[in-house]
Parts: structure tokens; C-alpha cells; sequence
């Protein structure tokens, strides 16, 4: 093992202590606040402490074989003892690393997600349709809750763009590779002589801020304009101006929501889209900065990287990234996605471990 991950794990383990001795303190339960922030943080550092003693219980455990080892008595014994520590330590070393890597701050909060059609017309804004379906299906799988925010449907099916919101458990680690260009070839069912189309569709992913005021939006800085709604929508639609448009000055990003039955409700709806956006903004800033020094394997989450290819003449979705291809794309049409994120998701995991190592 490398001596900085022994030095980072060593430090884990005194915390533990630490924190073992303050939270078993006659003072302890003075402060709930305090107290809650050291049981958190106790279980969070657990398992790498706990298991880093383990590691180290090996370790003896196969230093006190190789003493036994020139005793002719002891010798079978104590090669049995060697052969199995020795086996063991590396498979400990790599779970210990998974338990030092970053955790994403991001993971655990719910998303909005943004699907647009791009190149491709009406066949683009059907394949939008498509992906909000699949997207849905799975959130459906996993028991997350999906609200549409705001939809602007296409003359023929599907959607110029949709922005929806997915709450529940682990949202965001699950969906946050999505982002990106996601392309689509078939022939489309108004081509006559049976030519395959390429068309694509952009998605994005943004973790949703915890409040408004998390992106500290001045009021002074927006600009707040009401309009008519368009499409259809029922009775409350299309006569008063209940649709509302935010507009961010200083960045120039947009957000507008009409699907609510109340311009009240569309702009709560729109300033939340608008804060997603902004923080969405600055974290692919970050990102990008972290990119020129690492690049990294399942991409940069841009808008204008072609991260997915779904053929349906071949029956096919290749993710570009990974270099995966799957010859099931009905089943993933229909939100059958764990083999393509979890691939992803470990993906991202063994480059994280390769710089853990490297540093």
C-alpha cells in the first residue's frame, strides 16, 4: 500500500476515535446540532476505519506466519496462513481505495432534466418523446417521482423540448452521465424510400439546487415577463397571461414555465429551472478547468458531445465514452439502462482509483 493512502487512512482511524470520544461525552446531547454533525460524519469514516483495521489485523496476521515459517513443525500451517493473506491484501487494498475516492456532493440530490430536440425536425422532436419516455419508464423502476415542469410539443408527436423534475433516492449519481447528445438512426415513417435518418437530441442533467437562494439570485438582476400560454391545456390555458419567462441579466440564461395553472405556480417552477441552470453553469465551469489537467473517460457532460448512438435498423445503443454496445434497444427504450450506467458509473470509479494511485 502506498504510504499517502496509509497516511489518509491512519488519520481516518484516529478521527474515529475522536469522534467515538466526543459523542460518548456527558456534553454530547447539549448540542443536537453538533451532535447530529459528529454522527454523520462518524458514518461516514466508519467503514474505511473499520475495514483499514482489518487490513492491518491481516498485515500481523502474515508477519507472524513468516516467523512460524522456520519452525518445521509449523512450516504447512504457516504457508497456508502466508498464501491466504496474501490473497486477501490486495482485494482489502482496492476497497479501501473505493472508500478514500470523492465523493460527489451532487449524488444524492434530485435532478431536472432537460431533453431538446436538435438536428433532425420532426424526427428529432419524436426521438425527444422517445428518450422523456425511457427516462420516465426507469424513474419508474427505480420508485422516483417524475413532475414535468414545462413542455413545448411538437405538430407531430413528441416534444421541442421538455423540462421535467425526477425526485427520490440517488437521482442524481444515477443520471448525471446523461448529458450530452444522444443520436438516433432509423428510417422515419414518413421517409418513402426506406433511407435511414440521423437525427439527435441534447439532454441535460442538473442537480437541483436546494433553494432559490443557493445561487443567490438578486432579485434586481432578473427580468420577470408574463405572456399568453400556448397549446393546448384545459380551461385555464391560453386566457390569461399565466405563462411567466425569467431571465438571469448577468448570464443571459432563460428559463419560462407554462404548464402551471397559475402564473404564482409558473414562476416558483420557472426560478427553479433558472437556478438549476445557473448552477448547472458553474459547476461544467469547474468541470472544464478539472478537464484540461484530467481529461475524463465518461466525458465532460457538454451538450455538444455525441455521448450515445441508438440504430434501430441494427437493434443497437453504443455508448462513445465506454465504447459500449448493447443489442437491446427495445428493452432500453422501454427504461432498461442499469447495464449502461452502472458501466458508466464504474468506469468513473476506476478513473478515480487510476489518480488516487497516481497521486
Amino acid at each position: 500500500m502506498k504510504s499517502a493512502i496509509r497516511q489518509k487512512l491512519e488519520q481516518l482511524a484516529f478521527r474515529l476515535e475522536e469522534v467515538d470520544a466526543l459523542l460518548s461525552s456527558e456534553d454530547a446531547a447539549r448540542d443536537m446540532q453538533a451532535f447530529r454533525r459528529l454522527s454523520l460524519e462518524r458514518a461516514e469514516i466508519e467503514p474505511a476505519a473499520r475495514l483499514y483495521a482489518r487490513y492491518l489485523q491481516v498485515e500481523a496476521d502474515l508477519r507472524q506466519a513468516e516467523a512460524l515459517r522456520s519452525d518445521p513443525e509449523m512450516r504447512e500451517l504457516a504457508e497456508e496462513e502466508i498464501a491466504s493473506a496474501k490473497d486477501g491484501l490486495p482485494e482489502l487494498e482496492l476497497e479501501l481505495q473505493k472508500l478514500l475516492l470523492p465523493r460527489d456532493p451532487d449524488d444524492a440530490r434530485d435532478i431536472l432534466l432537460e431533453i431538446r430536440a436538435g438536428t433532425g425536425g420532426d424526427e428529432s422532436a419524436l426521438f425527444a418523446g422517445e428518450l422523456f419516455r425511457m427516462y420516465s419508464r426507469y424513474a419508474e423502476r427505480q420508485r422516483w417521482q417524475v413532475e414535468t415542469l414545462s413542455a413545448n410539443a411538437s405538430e407531430l408527436g413528441g416534444y421541442r423540448e421538455i423540462i421535467c423534475r425526477v425526485a427520490g433516492a440517488n437521482v442524481h449519481a444515477r443520471l448525471k452521465f446523461e448529458s450530452g447528445a444522444h443520436r438516433v438512426q432509423r428510417v422515419p415513417e414518413t421517409e418513402t424510400q426506406g433511407r435511414i435518418h440521423t437525427s439527435a437530441c441534447t439532454v441535460a442533467v442538473m442537480p437541483e439546487a436546494d433553494a432559490v437562494e443557493a445561487v443567490e439570485l438578486n432579485p434586481a438582476e432578473l427580468r420577470v415577463d408574463t405572456f399568453r400560454a400556448s397549446g393546448a391545456g384545459g380551461q385555464h390555458i391560453n386566457k390569461t397571461d399565466s405563462a411567466v419567462r425569467v431571465t438571469h441579466l448577468p448570464t443571459g440564461i432563460v428559463a419560462e414555465c407554462q404548464d402551471g395553472r397559475s402564473q404564482h405556480q409558473n414562476k416558483a417552477s420557472a426560478l427553479k429551472v433558472l437556478a438549476a441552470r445557473i448552477k448547472d453553469v458553474e459547476a461544467r465551469a469547474q468541470q472544464a478547468k478539472e478537464a484540461a489537467t484530467r481529461k475524463s473517460l465518461v466525458g465532460s457532460g457538454d451538450r455538444s458531445e455525441r455521448i450515445r448512438t441508438y440504430n434501430f435498423p441494427q437493434g443497437r445503443v453504443t455508448d462513445h465514452r465506454i465504447n459500449l454496445t448493447l443489442y437491446k434497444i427495445a428493452a432500453i427504450m422501454e427504461g432498461d439502462l442499469d447495464e449502461i450506467i452502472n458501466a458508466l458509473a464504474s468506469e468513473r470509479q476506476m478513473e478515480q482509483l487510476a489518480a488516487l494511485a497516481g497521486d
